[in-house]
């Protein structure tokens, strides 16, 4: 069949739900109504670690307007089956209110339930919780770790002592938190056996799998609905366990219940990115092209999980040298379980790999740009494989070139600026192209307008616009004839919304279904003879605004109205779906980028400033420029937060988490944030998925960081291997 022309895919169009979020007509996790919906405060462990020895919930009970107080002594046995599909880890996950152990500080150890939120606020201050406490181990670098990943190619050691130079270097990350505006919140209904939830999720399907494993019931039991998200990052894409106290609590209740977190419990139970200790060694010949690295890092996870992400890909695969050693240790602490953060994994290697590459190239008196180019490989050397596509080396040339490369000082601290010392620095970045399989729905309606479903989520990067637009150049419509629904376990199945994967995944089935339901028209046509269609090899039929022609003859068609309406169908439907190719993979698929940034650094004071930052990104086809825009300059926002002021401080004494507010956790605000850009190189992936799109809101933080750390250098001639950057680490 004929390609459809397009108007919508790659046109910069603003969001199609921005004016129900500018109005307050878009409905939040807890901003759904449900008669007679009652309030939930967690009761949150103020120990670390030990064991509840008592629970006096009398005047809380006694408190006017509380119903219920639940805890480990009265809540039922729930099942906890390990389901296929959960978005939590099977067998030791934290099974709320079922013993009286303490595992971190903030575990939720009560739940109030009230007619009002001040009485369930009051209510879960009046319980009275004792514990035989234990110091808990929340120190990264006193702790043992545990059984190392590891990933070996040639010799390593023998690589490194035949290298000419040679660094031993080793990196700090701290924690970060993942602060989305809207505060995990979850509505918990019941009806009989079946159970809905209004929760704030990435992954419904993920939700309804958990739920359904947690309290015994078929899939079909449980509904998650979850049509606006106010930001996640990451935080939202595992069923936490206060959606299970939730449900808990209504079905104890027999009511609704609203169960919505405060801000210093975003902190307590809901994820967040490990630090880090991460050594690495590094051996090249005296032209700079690399030898050998070895990689040995350690993280958080929590002491009933284990937690792991994708930290050690970058480390095979970003430069070419033929000796790799790595080994990966979870070091299990007294903590909540860490959880995915933007850009996890490749965004601390590439911290630490880029920082260590420029470092080099100081060592060897080697442009930066230049070291990076002679370690260009071929085809990626962790697998064999040739790259989808790779275009890095054109990355760096058009950075470099509208950056104003040129005028970086050769020399650290040589440009000033008053009492500023100016510095220039770049970075490399990766992170993998994800595809899942996914499923969507498609309808035409009589009168010539579109819906497509899938149970897709949108956190912020505009998931409801993308899809339309996808949809709407499919089925020949234009974007307001056209209406796309998520976040509702109802509709067809699909992965998380996360790991840049939703556009490839989501949209590669939304384009099934709209092609498969635009050719259900166009047969409809031309076996009808009464059609101006008929007759006409369906492959010579287009769709433009809803009216279907032959191409090359515009005259000669007719609309979709038109035409159902005179084979008396009220609509027609399709399903489409994508999975990525089964079988070992044919390609190594990744998205690039190459991230420059220009920093003032105060001479006396040690402040560092971000002037301006430019990222150039082989990120596949951009379905939309506008979101696209959008988000780039979040993710270098994000980035500049992980560089210079974001860092979780533990008490070590009883794990209390010192800074659990965005009074003290110190985040990027206006004043931080200079004139960003974004470049992205024309092209498709067509080896990725059948729209040709890599991904793009992991991608744009990674290399941030180091890119701003290698900018402090040249304006200082200081090393800062640790995260933040601090004024003291530069005085």
């Amino acid at each position: 069949m004929s390609p459809q022309p397009r108007s919508a895919v790659g046109a910069p169009l603003s969001r199609v739900d921005g004016r129900l979020k500018v109005t307050g007509k878009a409905l939040y996790a807890a901003e759904h109504a449900n008669d007679g919906t009652v309030h939930a405060v967690i009761v949150d462990a103020s120990v670390g670690r030990g064991r509840i020895t008592s629970l006096d919930t009398r005047d809380a009970e006694a408190h006017p307007g509380v119903l219920r107080v639940i805890h480990h002594r009265n809540a039922p046995e729930l099942p906890y089956r390990d389901n296929a599909g959960s978005n939590n880890p099977p067998g030791r996950r934290l099974r709320v209110f079922q013993d009286d152990r303490v595992r971190f500080h903030g575990q939720p150890v009560a739940v109030v339930i009230a007619t009002t939120l001040e009485a369930a606020q009051h209510g879960a201050r009046l319980v009275e919780v004792g514990y035989d406490a234990e110091r808990p181990s929340t120190d990264l670098h006193e702790a043992t770790p545990g059984t190392p990943t590891a990933y070996a190619r040639g010799d390593a050691e023998a690589g490194l002592r035949d290298a000419a130079v040679r660094l031993d270097l080793t990196y700090r990350t701290a924690r970060n938190h993942h602060n989305p505006m809207e505060p995990h919140a979850t509505i918990a209904r019941w009806d009989g056996g079946r159970l809905t939830v209004w929760d704030k999720t990435q992954w419904v399907v993920g939700t309804q799998t958990e739920l359904a494993a947690v309290f015994g019931l078929e899939m079909d039991a449980v509904r998650v609905i979850s049509p606006f998200v106010g930001g996640g990052f990451g935080s939202a894409l595992r069923c936490w366990p206060h959606v299970v106290v939730a449900a808990l609590a209504a079905r104890e209740t027999k009511r609704p219940v609203k169960l919505v977190l405060s801000r210093k419990q975003m902190y307590l139970g809901t994820g967040f990115r490990p630090s880090y200790e991460y050594r690495l060694r590094l051996g090249s010949d005296r032209r700079g092209r690399l030898a050998a690295a070895v990689h040995e890092m350690d993280a958080e996870t929590s002491s009933y999980e284990t937690f792991t992400e994708a930290v050690l890909a970058a480390g095979q695969m970003l430069y070419s040298m033929p000796h790799v050693r790595q080994a990966y240790r979870t070091v299990p602490l007294d903590l909540p379980t860490p959880l995915y953060m933007r850009g996890p994994g490749f965004q601390t290697a590439s911290f630490v790999i880029e920082s260590a590459m420029d470092e080099l190239a100081d060592r060897l008196g080697v442009d930066p740009i230049e070291l990076r180019r002679r370690n260009e490989p071929s085809e990626d050397e962790s697998n064999g494989l040739p790259f989808s596509t790779r275009r890095l080396r054109e990355c760096y040339t058009t950075g470099a070139r509208e950056f104003g490369w040129h005028r970086r000082a050769r020399r650290p601290r040589s440009r000033r600026e008053g009492d500023w010392l100016i510095g220039m620095g770049m970075a490399a970045g990766v992170y993998d192209t994800a595809r899942m399989p996914a499923q969507a729905r498609a309808r035409l309606e009589a009168d010539g307008t579109a819906s497509v479903e899938a149970a897709a989520t949108d956190m912020g990067p505009g998931t409801y616009t993308s899809q339309t637009q996808v949809a709407a150049d499919a089925l020949g419509l234009t974007m307001r004839t056209v209406t796309f629904r998520l976040g509702d376990s109802l509709f067809p199945p699909t992965p998380p919304h996360g790991g840049s994967m939703t556009m490839a995944s989501v949209g590669s089935a939304v384009l099934d279904a709209c092609d498969k339901l635009r050719r259900q028209a166009v047969r409809l046509a031309v076996e009808d003879e009464q059609s101006p269609l008929y007759d006409v090899p369906a492959d010579d039929v287009v769709v433009r605004n809803g009216r279907l022609h032959v191409r090359g003859n515009p005259a000669r068609g007719e609309t979709y109205q038109r035409l159902l309406a005179r084979n008396n169908r009220t609509r027609l439907e399709a399903d489409g779906s994508f999975a990525p190719p089964s079988g070992p993979e044919r390609h190594s698929f990744y998205g690039y980028n190459a991230t420059f940034a220009e920093v003032a650094v105060d001479a006396t004071l040690g402040l560092v400033r971000v002037r301006r930052m430019l990222g150039v990104y082989d990120a596949g086809r951009i379905i939309s420029p506008k979101l696209a825009d959008s988000q780039a300059i979040g993710g270098m926002v994000g980035g500049i937060g992980t560089a210079l002021l974001e860092h979780t401080v533990t008490d070590h004494r009883d794990g209390r988490i010192v800074n659990a507010g965005l009074a003290d956790y110190l985040v990027p605000v206006n004043a931080d944030v200079p004139g960003l850009e974004a470049i992205y190189l024309n092209g498709e992936d067509p080896e990725a998925d059948p729209l040709g799109v890599k991904g793009l809101g992991e991608l744009v933080m990674i290399g941030v960081a180091p890119a701003i750390a290698n900018a402090v250098f040249n304006a200082t001639g200081r090393r800062v291997r640790e995260l933040p950057i601090t004024a003291e680490a530069l005085l």
